[in-house]
């Protein structure tokens, strides 16, 4: 009998006055509940009771053992019920990192609306583009985009991932029509990766088959919002995820200049801890969000970037 038990034996014991009396309570034998007792005196070495054939008496260190373990047992319980509670009801605090952009453009503008529906869950929110330990840092729920291979987590995918290549209107003005074979003729704004120090390949279709490219370095950042001003300034091509693409492209500071390209490796994920019992804040956060993607034209296997409103220059 583990430790726990046996405080809790002992408590049983002390309310109904005999071995007897708690043997019976518990479906036990009386020698079963003796020994017990004997075993915790032996670990403490110390009485518990005094024992006479006619009654059990607590002794003074008994008494004052009695108390305590009463009060350990009672806050463990307590605990053990708000935990629950907490586990089955959507509150408490929930610590989410996100990429930057993804986070900017598409998570941040629905915070007041989930907010509203469940007013006790508080947030934590972290922008990152670089891998995090979840684990390590206690984050709850991570928003990742690219290929996902950690099969410990649990990762629900949101969206495909398409890659828009871009140039503002200005700049194409003055170089109209331009194809996937000309890019290396073009100057272009590349995203660098903070952890590695790569840049990220230029993906393409020609002739049915798809590329990987690597043309002009002409500006490097590391960051996806900078890579659209920059184009939008009309200083060359860049290409990025539909998650950037997508507000600059609507206002017209921005015009795709070639078919979306979608690898089928890509994606953008909701990622979590794998747990027997998931908390009820993570699964209404996830489910939410699955929610208000799916109304603004993105969902599991599509993007906005196939929305009949969405073309490219002919």
């Amino acid at each position: 009998m583990d430790k726990l038990n046996l405080l809790r034996l002992f408590l049983q014991t002390v309310d109904k006055g005999s071995f007897a009396a708690t043997a019976s309570s518990l479906g036990l034998s009386p020698s079963t509940v003796s020994k017990a007792i004997s075993r915790l005196e032996t670990d403490l070495q110390f009485f518990l009771f005094y024992r006479t054939t006619r009654q059990l008496t607590l002794t003074d260190a008994g008494r004052t053992y009695a108390l305590t373990v009463k009060s350990l047992v009672s806050d463990l319980e307590r605990c053990e019920q708000d935990l629950g509670l907490a586990n089955s009801n959507p509150k408490g605090r929930l610590k989410i990192n996100l990429p930057t952009s993804y986070g900017r453009c598409y998570v941040l503008p629905l915070i007041s609306e989930f907010n509203r529906l469940y007013p006790d869950i508080q947030f934590d929110l972290s922008f990152d583009d670089a891998y995090v330990d979840m684990i390590e840092r206690g984050i709850d729920i991570s928003i990742r985009s690219g290929t996902m291979d950690d099969s410990s987590l649990i990762a629900r995918q949101l969206s495909p991932m398409d890659f828009i290549t871009c140039a503002s209107p200005a700049y194409l003005k003055q170089h109209p029509k331009i194809k996937v074979q000309d890019f290396a003729k073009h100057p272009w704004v590349r995203f660098k990766f903070r952890q590695t120090g790569r840049l990220m390949p230029i993906l393409a279709d020609l002739n049915d088959e798809s590329l990987l490219l690597d043309p002009g370095q002409d500006f490097i950042v590391d960051d996806g919002e900078a890579m659209a001003t920059l184009c939008a300034q009309g200083l060359g091509i860049t290409q990025f995820p539909h998650f950037i693409a997508r507000d600059w492209i609507r206002r017209g500071d921005l015009i795709s200049i070639v078919a979306p390209f979608r690898h089928p490796d890509f994606a953008v994920w909701a990622i979590y801890a794998k747990r027997d019992f998931l908390p009820e804040k993570i699964r209404v956060f996830v489910d939410f969000l699955e929610q208000q993607l799916k109304k603004r034209g993105e969902s599991t296997y599509q993007t906005w970037a196939e929305e009949p409103i969405f073309s490219t220059p002919s």
